[in-house]
Order: C-alpha cells, then structure tokens, then sequence
C-alpha cells in the first residue's frame, strides 16, 4: 500500500482497466521502474517509505506549485486559497508590468512569474499561465483535403511532394473548390543519416521542420548561382529529374533519402556560393534572434550527426549535452559552419512554410494549413539532446491491450517528464506549439489523450507491463488554449482508440474539436448499427478515413481484407474476416440508400463514395476532410500499422483508380476528383440557417467570425 501510496503522488497508475468492469494491477517492478525515471527512488521498502516522507514533507513546506493555471471567466481570479495569512506576492507578467496584492482579476493572457514570501520567511516563485477559456472555432462550415505530403508530386517536385506543392495545392483547391482547409502530416525534422525512418510520426524534432521539403527552385539566391557552380547544380538537377520519374514514370517507392541528397547537395550550392543580400540576412538575423536558444541547439545536434552520426548517446562524452558541445563548436571553423547553414535551412523552410501559409488566405481558405503534431520523437533525436532534462530515461510510450491487439504497443517514442514541465512552467510545451503553430490555421494532436495520460513502457519489458502515468491535464491543456489564441489557430484532436472517460468532454469544453471517422460511428453501447447523422457531434472533423486506415475506394471492395491477409495480419479465418467485413459496409450502404443519398444503388465504387461523403455532410461536423487519395479512387493505404519491410509504408505516391501514380497536375484535371470536390463545394457554401441541417453548426462561445 505504500509504493501505491507513493506512486499516487506521482500520477503512477497500479492498475488500469482494459474495460468496463475488468481491472488488471500493474507489477510492482513497472511502478518502480516508472517512479525511477521521475527521480524518484522505490527500490526497496526503505527507500519508497523515504520517499514517500520526503514527498509529504515537501508538500507541507512549499508554499506554491511550480505551476499555477487561470483560465479567464472560469476559475477565481485570486491565487491560492491554502496560502498562510499574511503572505505576500508579487506577479510581474510576461511584458514586465508587476502586479501586487491578492487583486488577480487585472492580469491579462500569458505567462508570467509570482513571487511569494510567507510571514515565516519562506519564499518561493512560480509560474502563472492565464488561458482564454476555450480556443477558437470556425466561422462558418468547410471542408478540406487531407494529404500526405511527400506522397503528392507534381511535375517539378524531386521525388517527393514538397511545400512548393503544398502551396500550389492549397491555392487549387480553395480558389477552383472552396475547400477551407488542407491538412498535411506531420512535417517535422527527421533523423539524419541513412538509412532513416520513413515515418512522420518518429521525428527528429517536433519544433522545427524539415529541409526535405523545400522546393530548391523557390529559394531567392538559387536564381543567382554564378556560372562557376551552375553547371554542377544543373548535374544535380538531372539527378532530381531521374528521382521523380523513377516515382512517377517506373513504379518505384519514393525514397526520402535520396531526395534529400540531391537536396542537400543543392543547398550547399546555393548557400555557400550566393551572399544574402541585405534585406534577406536581416530576415535571416531576426528569425535567428527570435528561435534563439532552441534553433542553436537543433542546428548543432544537425552539425555534430553529420560527424558524428544520429545516435548522441554513442557521441564522444563532451558532445553528449548542448552546453558541453558548445566550446566544442566555437573552436572548430568548420564545425561552426555547418551549424550556421542547418540554421539557413530552417529558416529557408520556415519561409516556405509562410508562403503556403499566405496562399491559403489567399485562396479564401476559412482555416488554412492544418499542421500536424506526432505524439513524440526519436529517442536519440535533436529533441531528447536538447532536452534530456524534460524526456523520462528508460522508458517509452505506447497503448496497453485492448480488443484490437492483445500484445498492446510500444511506439519507441520517450515521455516527456510531467514533474520536468511543470517545473520549467511548461516553457518546452509552449515553445513547441508557439513554433508550430506559427503558420497554422489548425493544428492537429496525434493522440491527444496524451495530454490527459500515457501508457509508459519500461525499456525491456512487453507494452502489457507498462503503465499509465498522469499529466496535469489543466495545465497541458491552458498552454494549448492560450497558444492557439495567440495564432487565431483552431485545435484537432485525434482522439479515436481507447479515450479516458470525461476526456472528450473536458476537449469539448476547451473548443478542441474530436476526429470522427465513418467506419467507427456506431452505437457501440446499444444496437452496434452504424450511428444515423444526427447523433454525430458537432466539434469534430468528420473523416471516412485516416493515414492508418484503407482508402474508401479498398474497404468498399474489402481489399484491405485481403490484403492484410496476404500480409500475415489476420488473425481469423479469411473467409469470415471478409464475410464479417462486407456485412458491415452493407449497413452503411444500406443507411445510404434509405437517406436517399445513393439514388444510383450500391455497386459502382466512384458512386458509393460521393454517397460516404454526402453522409458526412449531413451531419453536424463543423470540419468534414476528404482523404486526397478517395477523391482519385486510389486504394493503397499510406501505412499499414503492424508491418515495417512488408509493406511500403510512407513511401508511396497519389495513384488514380488503376494503381498509375498521378501527379498534382493530373489531380487538378481528374473529372473524378472535379465531381466530388464540386458536391462538397455546393454543400459547404449553402447558407447556414434554420430548418437545414446546419442548425447543428452554430458557431462555440468565442469562436471567430468572417
């Protein structure tokens, strides 16, 4: 009872409950393994009843938490009701204006510092995070396209679809099909070196992105290579040409580490033989000033990989933390310039970044890019190099069992610390979404329970001796809040899978939308039968699929069945896994057709998915997304959760009905995709009044207005 007492403290799970009912404990050695990584020694009974004292006599000392939240309008605008009488404080705010006295109800939105001194001498300082009550929401309804991005090429992409396509796509489809949004994956730096990880959702660094993706062409200072270093760039550029037709023309995977040497190859062209001009390097000097710190650090782990390879834990010990490799890097020259250029190209995508950003307003887009934010990064990644003092050492998150898979996950991604965050006020969540969400319309949360709780796996066991270990939820979710205000930004949340109960309510209450996918829309707590449009919630982006899900087009036809046999991942027989599987798409089908919504009757596949779309449309969701390969009929999914070398996962470009890769351009000119695109137009367009199904999107409190 005491290591549960003391694992409590700490937001330690010692059981969890797979389902309604069921409650599984967790083995003392994970909960001591957990409490291990948070600092906390529970070895052996002496060491947990220390600790535990220790805890409790902390608890009675301290005067304030590291952290403390305020949403506007919602919580007592005074501090801390325990404090003893007579204590004083002093909060200075983010703009440097000090505030004293117990009177809170002055202090505007942000961050800020109090200061505390009790009668008995203690002081102690915090940090205050003042939140809006809820983030913003759309004006009116929209819909958009949801795409990976490397799998989209056009006619100039190097091998994989770059930001010059994401603003060209953005454009298109919000000038020509007044879609509102266009939502990509994850864009985030990955891990160096080559072979790398394929996957976005195992980066780097989740703060800064990714140079893979620039478009060579549209940096300022390519046009002004001289003609000593043109013929060398035009060598790379034919190199770039073979890498796009390999994709488009032969059938060949997209290869991202190709792509970035040829890339890399013409950035060190462009960069090291073109000097800025003033204009360009006082931009260049402002985006160093304002990153600072962090891009320092991001740009030397870039550095020091290049020499020293990805993985820091096997670096040379003074390289092993930022601080250590900094005299390291201040007396090599050479060093030193690779450094500065990792810092050009962050900046020069970021830029990039900017400009898809503006062409989306441009278009007349309602909310814009919606970028994405993975669930965690790389453990020997920029990240974790940067911040070791924030990640849990040792230990890794992932899913615990449930009805999908008995083994339960893990994902290979650390934890950050919840004790470390609140301890730096939450400085290395904040910066993280200030970065992301710089030239964001929305910003999507993989997982987004995990701002509530994660499934921590101790290095060396199975996913099912992990255990839950808590985040402070207030406070994870008022730095979201407040940061999304300050952008203007909306909130997704991807919350599909096993949700804590009240989580989706307390992201509701926030303004976070939910992702409702089709397939899962059911009533899974009464007739199982697929859920009727008007029992669908209103704050979410309805989808019919996701990234790890099969195309419309395959689950129709029950390809992914059959696939995933092929694969080795059914766990049945096949026959009844496809019996079972059609018998479920028939009741879709089957509600369809009595909503009048498939007057062409079932069995012509372009026609069943207009009819899946014209479903989401008549039901309340405020955000409706159209997967970018169902609009072309293609029906390969872009990963296939449970294979690595099985299948080609991240790797695979935007093909047509027939399996041809098809190019943006050819996007642009497909009647297929023009039809589809048309009906969401017309239907997102109408005007939103009563006695139309609309009456459901009535904009949240505080939500923005044209």
């Amino acid at each position: 009872m005491t290591l549960a007492r003391l694992a409590a403290r700490h937001g330690v799970a010692t059981d969890h409950s797979p389902s309604a009912g069921v409650t599984v404990p967790v083995p003392d050695a994970t909960v001591v393994a957990v409490l291990g990584a948070l600092g906390v020694d529970a070895a052996t009974p002496e060491a947990v009843a220390a600790a535990l004292d220790a805890a409790e006599r902390a608890d009675r000392e301290r005067l304030l938490p590291p952290t403390l939240v305020r949403r506007q309008g919602v919580e007592p605008a005074g501090p801390p009701a325990d404090l003893p009488p007579g204590t004083r404080l002093r909060v200075t705010t983010e703009d440097g204006a000090v505030v004293t006295g117990r009177d809170w109800e002055r202090l505007p939105l942000g961050v800020h510092t109090v200061e505390a001194e009790s009668p008995d001498g203690r002081a102690a300082t915090a940090t205050l995070i003042v939140s809006p009550a809820r983030v913003p929401g759309p004006g009116r309804r929209a819909y958009g396209l949801l795409v990976q991005l490397y799998s989209l090429l056009s006619s100039r992409s190097w091998g994989m679809g770059d930001l010059g396509d994401l603003r060209e796509l953005a454009s298109w489809a919000g000038r020509t099909h007044g879609a509102g949004f266009v939502q990509v994956n994850p864009l985030h730096a990955g891990v160096p070196g080559s072979p790398s990880d394929p996957s976005p959702y195992r980066p780097s660094s989740r703060r800064f992105p990714d140079p893979v993706h620039l478009r060579i062409e549209e940096i300022p200072e390519y046009a002004l290579v001289g003609p000593e270093r043109r013929e060398e760039l035009d060598r790379v550029l034919a190199e770039a040409a073979e890498l796009r037709e390999r994709v488009l023309g032969k059938g060949a995977a997209i290869d991202r580490d190709a792509v970035w040497e040829v890339k890399r190859r013409a950035l060190e062209l462009v960069v090291g033989s073109v000097e800025l001009g003033p204009g360009r390097r006082a931009d260049f000097h402002d985006f160093l000033a304002a990153r600072g710190r962090a891009l320092e650090d991001h740009a030397t782990y870039q550095a020091l990989a290049e020499r020293h390879g990805p993985h820091w834990r096997g670096w040379p010990e003074e390289l092993r933390s930022p601080r250590g490799a900094e005299a390291v890097v201040r007396d090599d020259p050479a060093l030193a310039a690779r450094v500065d250029f990792h810092c050009r190209l962050a900046w020069l995508t970021d830029r990039q970044l900017a400009a898809a950003a503006a062409a989306a307003r441009e278009a007349g887009m309602e909310v814009g890019i919606v970028h994405d934010l993975a669930v965690g990064v790389h453990p020997e990644g920029s990240d974790t190099w940067a911040q070791q003092e924030a990640f849990a050492a040792g230990m890794s998150v992932g899913a615990p069992p449930d009805a999908f898979n008995s083994r339960g996950q893990d994902w290979g991604l650390p934890p950050w610390r919840p004790d470390a965050l609140a301890a730096a006020g939450y400085a290395p969540y904040r910066g993280l979404l200030r970065e992301l969400l710089r030239h964001a319309g929305a910003l999507r949360i993989d997982h987004v329970m995990g701002l509530f709780r994660l499934w921590w796996v101790p290095e060396g066991r199975e996913p099912t001796e992990g255990t839950y270990v808590r985040y402070d939820a207030e406070a994870m979710l008022a730095v979201l809040v407040l940061e999304a205000h300050r952008a203007g930004a909306l909130v997704i949340g991807e919350d599909l899978g096993t949700v804590e109960p009240g989580v989706r309510e307390e992201l509701a209450g926030r303004g976070v939308f939910g992702t409702s996918v089709l397939w899962f829309e059911r009533d899974w707590e009464g007739t199982g039968r697929p859920l009727s449009p008007d029992a669908w919630r209103a704050d979410c982006v309805a989808t019919a699929t996701t990234h790890d899900l099969p195309p419309t087009a395959a689950r129709l036809a029950g390809d992914h069945v059959t696939l995933r046999h092929r694969l080795g991942l059914l766990s049945g027989d096949l026959e009844r896994e496809r019996a079972a599987d059609a018998a479920g798409t028939a009741e879709w089908l089957g509600l369809f057709q009595r909503r009048g919504l498939l007057p062409e009757g079932p069995g012509e596949e372009e026609a069943e998915i207009r009819a899946v779309h014209r479903f989401l449309l008549d039901t309340p969701a405020r955000m409706v997304g159209v997967w970018l390969p169902d609009a072309v009929g293609d029906r390969r999914p872009q990963n296939l959760p449970g294979t690595w070398d099985e299948y080609p996962n991240w790797r695979l470009p935007l093909a047509d009905a027939e399996g041809q890769p098809l190019t943006l351009e050819g996007l642009a000119a497909s009647p297929r995709a023009h039809a589809l695109l048309r009906e969401l137009h017309a239907r997102t367009a109408a005007p939103e009044g009563p006695g139309t199904p609309a009456d459901a999107r009535t904009a949240p409190p505080g939500a923005r207005s044209d």
